[in-house]
């Protein structure tokens, strides 16, 4: 993009900022119900992240979807989603080999059956820790980019929170062909900042 105000050269980290891991579970990756293509590809990149986030003492929030087994969303109750990540079945487990140390504070959404739960800020805890802790620039990546990550960027903008968007640990589900590309060109034209792990210092 042209717009100044959207482009970035070089990140220093620093007091204020928070990671936000958003939805690497199990049902996301190869072999899970609702699979993204290339879903396992974020878990290097994103561990990366979280280890720099960590070694700076910063905040790390790993939201997750915990669906109740009736939830709105599924085929079987009329809505457009295998069901998937489902409260304490192994497809809602994080990635085996997401890096989540202790400090990582998770975040639960979609446990309402009538709630899609897309956003990390339909729980209220998340913008309630987030402003507990002076947060007001977040770095957001995960899965899938077209719905969880769309949401929960549009939210934080919305909220005025200043926002990176990790486009090199993120993919897209594509439920239709492009959805990935749309959802990315709207997230920038809202505010959204694209870097990558090499930009931050």
């Amino acid at each position: 993009m042209n717009n100044k105000k959207n482009t970035v050269n070089k990140i220093e980290l620093g007091i204020g900022e928070a990671l936000l891991v958003i939805d690497i579970q199990r049902d996301f990756l190869p072999g899970g119900h609702l699979a993204v293509a290339d879903g396992e590809q974020v878990v290097p990149v994103m561990n990366e992240y979280i280890d720099c986030f960590i070694r700076r003492q910063l905040p790390v929030f790993a939201t997750r979807d915990w669906h109740p087994k009736n939830h709105y969303s599924f085929i079987r109750q009329g809505g457009i989603w295998p069901e998937h990540c489902v409260a304490d079945s192994s497809g809602a487990e994080f990635a085996n080999n997401l890096y989540l140390p202790a400090e990582v504070c998770i975040i639960s959404k979609g446990e309402k059956a009538d709630t899609d739960g897309y956003s990390g800020f339909n729980n209220p805890a998340l913008k309630q820790q987030l402003e507990a802790l002076n947060v007001s620039r977040l770095f957001i990546g995960g899965l899938a980019t077209d719905y969880c990550v769309l949401n929960t960027v549009c939210d934080a903008l919305d909220l005025n929170y200043r926002v990176f968007l990790l486009t090199d640990a993120m993919r897209a589900v594509n439920r239709h062909e492009r959805d990935g590309e749309r959802a990315v060109k709207k997230m920038l034209l809202k505010g959204a900042i694209p870097i990558s792990f090499e930009m931050i210092k």
